[in-house]
């Protein structure tokens, strides 16, 4: 069995390949129409995909507080500064458990938390 990708509903299809792009470096790789009032894009490549799902129809979005998707990042500094940069709030962290691991986590447009952890 394979993973292939992560599902996600979005509010704002723009702004969340905005985020997606810009923020988390996925390259939009496909986008097309799914029905009346539907529209769907595949973000990422490879291991790292995401479909965002936009339906005029779903007037809010609701992910839960236990759940993120983790990034790799090479650094944690860095990426700090570039979110803040973008006007993207951090919504928790840094966070070193260990000698070994860095993270911190930001919210999507849609709320769903993004974690970026850098392995040392």
């Amino acid at each position: 069995m394979k993973f292939c990708w992560s599902t996600l509903t979005v509010k704002d299809l723009e702004e969340s390949l905005k985020f997606y792009e810009d923020i988390v470096g996925l390259k939009i790789q496909q986008r097309f129409k799914g029905g009346p009032g539907m529209e769907i894009a595949f973000v990422g490549e490879g291991e790292t995909k995401i479909e965002l799902i936009y339906n005029s129809n779903v007037k809010e979005v609701n992910y839960g507080a236990d759940i993120s998707l983790g990034f790799e990042v090479n650094s944690v500094d860095q990426m700090m500064e570039l979110v803040k940069s973008k006007g993207v709030a951090i919504h928790s962290g840094p966070f070193q458990p260990n000698p070994h691991v860095k993270f911190f986590f930001v919210l999507d447009p849609n709320g769903l938390k993004i974690q970026f952890v850098e392995n040392m």
